[in-house]
């Protein structure tokens, strides 16, 4: 055997061994409830929300959880959270009234920062591109997608001057709270419904003028439930996916890569199904779930491996640190192990 090929042959071993070694390992189950809002801070502390106004706080990496209802709150679904630190952190209730309350001291108390008792309010996700600027969208009121503004940590909250115009039959999922995200600079948008698109803005552009960068998604898209519900970049690209949360199975056009030409294309391997939430990992990997279960990339999207068949809402990695949790139904929370 040559140089070369023994070479080849170790590389091909050592690759199979990395894959092999992804896995999603069960972790301490919380209340019975339905978790979609999941924040992890650093390689010890996260928060988890949930629906029945279920709130969740780990200090150790997820071994051990402390959980409570939030007195008053017992019929809110809080479909997301966004935590600083183990003493603060934001939740955002779907449905009415909609709500987005805070913590300063680890849960202990919390105040009503923003509340709408108006139906026509829903709120979907929240998005941070740091401890002060945050955003919370809602599903178009009028034409335009509900979208607010805090500049101060989530102490008050403010309409956006130039919310984006939702086109017919379009609107966003609160099914992981990550249909909306940013880098820090740019806010992006993900839609479904009747159609599938993504909404992109500067951040640090005068709000007045600056218009919204929209983009077709190749998604399943017509019904209202499919189309995109969750977006991840690195440095080269955006990953989105998506699919129709009333067909799990259903693989086709469940993952696009949008590129900095602001180009959408389909991955040649989909992942098993509809997926939920996407979550970059490190340089070409990202990490996505759903009710079909989770997948693994290594090539930025080009293709997906399942590397577990549980059933999770939300994924998310570590702002700081290498720690990945998921989120499901019946108060479910894993760690992805690599």
């Amino acid at each position: 055997m040559s140089k070369k090929t023994l070479l080849l042959f170790l590389l091909l071993i050592a690759l199979k061994n990395l894959l092999q070694a992804q896995s999603v390992l069960p972790l301490q189950e919380g209340p019975n409830c339905s978790i979609r809002g999941l924040s992890v801070v650093n390689k010890r502390i996260a928060w988890a929300s949930g629906s029945k106004g279920q709130v969740g706080l780990t200090k150790d990496g997820g071994k051990t959880w402390k959980w409570q209802q939030i007195k008053g709150f017992g019929q809110s679904d809080f479909r997301d959270v966004e935590a600083f630190s183990s003493r603060e952190a934001v939740i955002m209730s779907s449905g009415t009234p909609a709500l987005i309350l805070k913590t300063k001291d680890g849960g202990t108390s919390w105040q009503t920062k923003f509340r709408q008792n108006d139906k026509a309010y829903f709120l979907d996700a929240l998005a941070f591109a740091d401890d002060r600027h945050g955003f919370a969208l809602g599903d178009p009121v009028a034409g335009k997608f509900l979208l607010l503004e805090t500049k101060d940590g989530g102490e008050s909250w403010n309409p956006m001057l130039n919310s984006p115009t939702a086109l017919p039959g379009e609107a966003a999922f609160a099914a992981s709270g990550t249909c909306i995200s940013t880098n820090g600079k740019t806010l992006t948008i993900v839609t479904g419904g009747k159609v599938s698109r993504m909404l992109m803005f500067e951040i640090g552009s005068k709000q007045k003028n600056a218009k919204w960068q929209t983009l077709p998604l190749p998604l399943l898209q017509g019904k209202d439930s499919q189309g995109a519900f969750s977006s991840a970049r690195n440095k080269k690209q955006q990953l989105v996916v998506g699919g129709d949360y009333q067909d799990k199975q259903r693989t086709d056009s469940v993952v696009c890569a949008v590129s900095g030409s602001l180009l959408a294309n389909v991955s040649a391997r989909p992942p098993a199904g509809y997926q939920s939430c996407v979550a970059f990992i490190k340089g070409n990997i990202f990490i996505s779930t759903g009710t079909s279960g989770s997948n693994i990339t290594t090539d930025n999207g080009k293709t997906w491996r399942q590397i577990d068949k549980t059933s999770y809402n939300v994924c998310q990695k570590a702002k700081r640190g290498r720690l990945v949790l998921l989120s499901g139904d019946q108060g479910k929370i894993a760690v992805y192990k690599n």
